[in-house]
Order: C-alpha cells, then sequence, then structure tokens
C-alpha cells in the first residue's frame, strides 16, 4: 500500500472516555485517507488512536520508550522498541508531515515542541493551548485541516 502521507499522534495516557472515542474515530478516518500513522505505541490516546487504524484498515506505527514489544498496545501493526525512554519522543516528532496533540501532560508537550523545532505544522483536539498549535473541536476538523496543509 503507498501512504499518502505521515502522521504523528501525540497524547496522554490518563484519559477519558470522550477523549478515547474521539481518538479511535480520528484514528478510522485517518486509515480511510491512507494515511501511515505513528503513535508512542502505549495506553490511552496511543491504544485509541491504533485502534481506530485498525479498526479502518489502516496501519500505525508505534514507536515505543523501551525494549519490549510487550509494550506496544494490542492494536500497533508494526511496533519499534528503541530502548531510548523518552528520548523516542522526538523520534516520533520526526516520523510525521503533519502532528495531531490529543489531550496529553508533560510529555505530550515535548512531543510538540520537537515538532514545532522541526517546523512541522501542529494540530491540537484538546490539549496545550498555544499559539503555535491549530486547535480544533472534532476529529472531522482535524481531518480537514490535515487535508489542508497537505494540499
Amino acid at each position: 500500500m503507498e501512504f499518502k502521507a505521515r502522521i504523528a499522534v501525540f497524547g496522554g495516557r490518563d484519559i477519558d472516555q470522550e477523549t478515547y472515542d474521539q481518538a479511535v474515530e480520528l484514528g478510522q478516518r485517518m486509515a480511510q485517507e491512507h494515511w501511515l500513522v505513528f503513535c508512542g505505541g502505549g495506553p490511552g490516546v496511543m491504544e485509541a488512536i491504533a485502534r481506530g487504524v485498525h479498526s479502518g484498515g489502516g496501519t500505525c506505527v508505534g514507536i515505543l520508550k523501551g525494549t519490549s514489544l510487550q509494550e506496544a498496545n494490542p492494536y500497533v501493526h508494526i511496533p519499534v522498541v528503541t530502548g531510548m525512554g523518552i528520548a523516542r519522543n522526538a523520534l516520533l516528532a520526526y516520523n510525521g508531515d503533519v502532528a495531531v496533540a490529543i489531550n496529553g501532560s508533560y510529555g505530550t508537550l515535548s512531543e510538540i515542541a520537537y515538532a514545532l523545532q522541526l517546523k512541522r505544522p501542529v494540530i491540537g483536539l484538546g490539549t496545550w493551548d498555544l499559539k503555535e498549535i491549530i486547535n480544533v473541536k472534532t476529529p472531522s476538523e482535524v481531518i480537514s485541516k490535515i487535508k489542508g496543509i497537505l494540499s
């Protein structure tokens, strides 16, 4: 399969059901667009986005912090072990033509910072309120913004 773009998704581990459901929907929509999705591969937003990509027939790459494939959530198609801990956040940012930040705490903030340093556009859904982030309210708006950036 040929992918039309690479999208890096950043997000929190501890999320509520609404955020989880939005991330699943977003992952499904990304799969339908034939975008290769990268995430941190763990729980929370990472699991939800991978679950959506999986159910949408797409491909999700999980960039893991440690050295065990067991860290990957069950929906990641391609787990990549790094042994780098949180330093893997830079790898995640490097692998997106566009980045999407959903919810999140300081790990997500670091991923946002890496993406911005790399001059990657960052779309936010319920995340940090920084002037450089294109904040939106729905998964549909995320898809629309990504399409606009890619065209």
